[in-house]
């Protein structure tokens, strides 16, 4: 007996597709409508949060400033070139008022929240849905090509719609007057959408979501740090205040609510937006579902013995991470720490109230570098978040599954990947202290400050460790909760600078892990506070390696 074997109807397929009208952006709307439903908590939560954020920060600066004399004492503070990089650009210092403060200090952090919310939420879409074959089964569904980039978008740009709107009408009911109010928020929601397109383009590039919303973070990183060179020179009178218009964060602040309310820059954000969700549709056809344009390289067919214990693979799965972070901080360090000469000069006439900033009129200097230390601590504080969150990853993705079900047992796994995560917080502030304290030598011409200002970095590793030890409970226990480590982090930030402009009382300072162990050089550096705060990073550690072995591995 013989059997015939039809040949597959390969013919039929574009006249079926014809047929069913199935176009490149077919099932967006169904898909956004899924991914509302799937991001109901996370919208609301995001939205929501930063708007109760700016809340706080207008209700408060009222309490703290009820008074024009006593507004006015700050209003040199913009003209700093330190105070530029930390907050940014003051518009209309001439006529001080409490909107003009508002913007001018606490804007920059509403951007950066916007930003961090649109890339993570249009990564967590698009890459991350390939990444754990969820997509396939998506695309098996009559969805076209670009949908899936295309509904990830709209959320994000949904997001940042609400975000402006609320902002602006929160501002408003305040009495702080409208139409300032609504740029300040259309301010904000812009440098959201315009991270929204470059973490379109950036989730092409690779195959893995931890890269891609890293390439995103590194731009926004970059933004940062370019935009405080052009305010700090537009601040010291120099030929740099044009690199502020190179930053997505810096057309943000062109607006300049309350002051120009200029809606102009915020044009840039949105052609911004448009040319790289352009170039994300472009590169998206040029790769295989799942693939990404920068191919991940062949590993060995055997594993050297270096890598045969969970430390080394944990280490090994983090070293991409901890060279570029270490790379991008030893490289801040130095820019920040170039400009400490010129910052001493700015502060010159600055009144004591601001001053009590950075230590006095008399440690001026080491204030300065003292506080270089506690922005670099956070922003070591930043990794090791996303540290645990990939470990999140490592779980939901399957891969950890199938290192537990070797001779690896699960305290084992998780207690490697946390020691990695301790020894790379390390590594970070090390890197971030040598350039400080090259940048400061530089400036100076004072050799002595290396060491100090060194030192002056690296003792705040148990005060990380302790977040660290915090974010790998909440993982072990109720991995759902892992977001409330970042509140932790915007605790810490948020006292840490401006505790002193806040009137935060000291028992709320005192809750903070960042605020025990002393800003050295300034500072004298606590010893009882490291060890304290050690002791507790390894009772939070100790409790998550126990925790660990009582759930059960998620996907979701």
């Amino acid at each position: 007996m013989t059997t015939t074997i039809a040949p597959a109807p390969q013919s039929s397929a574009p006249a079926a597709s014809a047929r069913t009208g199935r176009g490149p952006l077919v099932g967006t709307l169904r898909l956004l409508r899924f991914m509302l439903r799937r991001d109901r908590i996370r919208f609301f939560g995001w939205t929501l949060g930063l708007t109760m954020l700016l809340a706080y920060f207008a209700n408060v600066l009222q309490l703290v400033f009820p008074t024009a004399a006593d507004l006015a004492s700050f209003s040199a503070l913009s003209a700093n070139p330190a105070a530029a990089l930390l907050m940014g650009p003051g518009f209309g210092d001439a006529e001080p008022s409490l909107e003009l403060f508002l913007a001018g200090t606490y804007g920059l952090y509403l951007i950066i929240g916007a930003a961090l919310m649109s890339l993570l939420t249009v990564v967590r879409h698009t890459r991350l849905e390939e990444q754990s074959g969820r997509a396939e089964l998506v695309r098996a569904a009559p969805i076209g090509r670009h949908a899936p980039l295309t509904a990830a978008i709209g959320i994000s740009v949904l997001m940042n719609l609400t975000v402006a709107v609320l902002m602006g009408a929160l501002l408003t009911a305040l009495e702080f007057d409208a139409a300032g109010s609504f740029v300040f928020g259309a301010s904000v929601g812009a440098a959201g959408l315009a991270f929204t397109g470059i973490a379109a383009a950036t989730a092409q590039l690779t195959a893995f979501s931890r890269t891609a919303a890293g390439l995103a973070g590194a731009v926004l990183g970059a933004s940062f740090l370019v935009r405080g060179l052009g305010d700090m020179s537009a601040a010291q009178g120099g030929d740099l205040d044009w690199l502020s218009w190179l930053s997505p964060i810096g057309w943000s602040q062109k607006a300049a609510p309350f002051a120009d309310d200029a809606w102009a820059p915020l044009a840039v954000s949105i052609g911004c937006l448009v040319v790289f969700a352009v170039v994300g549709y472009a590169l998206s056809t040029r790769r295989d579902l799942g693939a990404g344009l920068m191919p991940a390289r062949r590993g060995a067919a055997r594993a050297s013995a270096a890598l045969s214990s969970p430390f080394a693979l944990a280490l090994r799965l983090q070293r991409g991470s901890i060279i570029g972070w270490s790379a991008s901080l030893l490289i801040g360090g130095v820019v920040y720490g170039a400009f400490t000469d010129a910052m001493l000069e700015g502060f010159a006439d600055a009144p004591p109230e601001l001053l009590v900033l950075f230590g006095g009129e008399e440690d001026l200097l080491t204030g300065y570098l003292g506080m270089m230390g506690l922005l670099f601590a956070l922003a070591s504080t930043i990794y090791v978040l996303l540290a645990i969150q990939s470990l999140r990853s490592e779980e939901t993705d399957g891969r950890s599954e199938a290192v537990l079900a070797t001779a690896v047992g699960r305290p084992a796994w998780i207690g490697s990947w946390v020691a990695a995560t301790a020894l790379g917080t390390v590594l970070l502030l090390t890197a971030a202290g040598v350039g400080t304290a090259t940048g400061a030598v530089a400036s100076t011409g004072d050799g002595d400050l290396f060491g100090e200002v060194l030192l002056g970095h690296v003792v705040h590793a148990p005060a990380v460790w302790a977040v660290l030890g915090f974010a790998a409970l909440l993982y072990a226990a109720v991995p759902r909760l892992l977001g409330l480590a970042w509140v932790v982090f915007g605790y810490a930030f948020l006292l840490g600078f401006f505790a002193p402009l806040l009137d935060a009382p000291d028992w709320a300072i005192s809750l903070s892990p960042f605020e025990h162990i002393g800003e050295a050089p300034a500072d004298e550096i606590s010893g009882v506070a490291m060890l304290a705060l050690t002791g507790i990073a390894a009772a939070l550690v100790a409790a998550a390696l126990a925790a660990f072995r009582r759930r059960d591995l998620t996907s979701d």
